[in-house]
């Protein structure tokens, strides 16, 4: 896979990687603006400032198919994934977003779905 210098790019190439192995992901925005006058909030699980200090769901959405155990042979699965895109050479410093970032991931793993930081397409 090709170098890539910055978070968008990465993020579309992490995109490309899924789909060819047979995953499927879609970008997750988030945020939050004051229209007439009311809060307007998206992105999955974007409930409140509060929660969203806690807990931010990663940019990366979707569904990871896993052909499971002997009685469900030959059935297909679809398994939550979530995947948060970091910029090349990454590391996780436990300080701002990323605490609520690895909360979310931490939620995903332990519920059976698939979640982590990805700083490059290795990694997925």
């Amino acid at each position: 896979m090709e170098s890539v210098d910055n978070e968008a790019a990465l993020q579309t190439n992490i995109q490309l990687e899924a789909s060819r192995r047979g995953w499927r992901l879609w970008r997750n925005n988030s945020g939050a603006w004051k229209i007439k006058g009311v809060w307007v909030r998206w992105g999955l699980g974007n409930v409140s400032k509060k929660m969203n200090k806690e807990m931010k769901s990663s940019d990366l959405i979707g569904i990871t198919p896993i052909v499971i155990g002997p009685e469900h042979v030959g059935q297909v699965v679809g398994v939550f994934t979530s995947i948060e895109v970091k910029e090349p050479g990454w590391s996780y410093s436990g300080k701002g977003p990323e605490v609520a970032q690895k909360a979310w991931i931490d939620l995903v793993r332990s519920l059976g779905g698939i979640a982590k930081f990805v700083s490059d397409t290795e990694e997925l």
